[in-house]
């Protein structure tokens, strides 16, 4: 990785296949330009391992929550960005919007030991997008603000159950290059919820 980012909400971030351009404004947004063809994924149906899209990513031990708003210029197939928390290449887990069927997807990939699971649903709303992932012990809950209230969007298990996963937001665009996403009130600290039902 790169060397961590040293100031704001970004302070301490560090990218993972930095793209060659980003930068971060006077309000505190993030802007970042993917590279061609980049993305993480691994193995499932499509056979390829690829491990070369952008994360920007701060070490968090034990128990968390991690938010972000974000919102992209989705125009062709795959074009994705969200919330990246890793292990290593072959355990960690994205989510997110991504653009797949001519519209975008609220998504989320899980991968363990090399292989990616991929689960996609709909999604209309136009602007920026509020996502967040909680760490309770072993267990990720995966959730998207919805008109004010946070909706689940999937329940995982903790990537390898590492005590330190590395945690921040991602994009990618795996058909092309160009893919614009922006990045705003990025925040990690201790966890929002402990149950799944509130």
């Amino acid at each position: 990785m790169n060397t961590p980012h040293s100031a704001g909400i970004w302070s301490g971030l560090a990218w993972l296949n930095a793209p060659s351009d980003w930068s971060v404004a006077p309000d505190e947004a993030l802007h970042a330009v993917s590279g061609l063809r980049t993305d993480f994924w691994q193995s499932t149906f499509y056979g390829f391992r690829r491990d070369d899209g952008h994360a920007f990513l701060r070490p968090v031990d034990g128990d968390f929550t991690a938010k972000v708003s974000f919102e992209g210029d989705y125009e062709h197939l795959y074009d994705q960005a969200g919330l990246m928390i890793r292990s290593n290449a072959e355990n960690w887990i994205k989510l997110g919007v991504e653009w797949t069927d001519d519209t975008a997807h609220l998504s989320v990939v899980v991968t363990r030991n090399g292989l990616s699971d991929w689960s996609a649903q709909p999604f209309e709303k136009d602007g920026s997008v509020a996502i967040r992932v909680t760490r309770i012990n072993s267990a990720l809950i995966l959730q998207w603000l919805d008109d004010g209230t946070w909706r689940m969007l999937r329940l995982a298990p903790s990537p390898e159950n590492a005590a330190t996963l590395h945690v921040g937001p991602y994009l990618c665009s795996p058909e092309r290059e160009g893919f614009r996403a922006r990045f705003s009130d990025f925040e990690i600290g201790e966890p929002q919820v402990r149950q799944l039902h509130e």
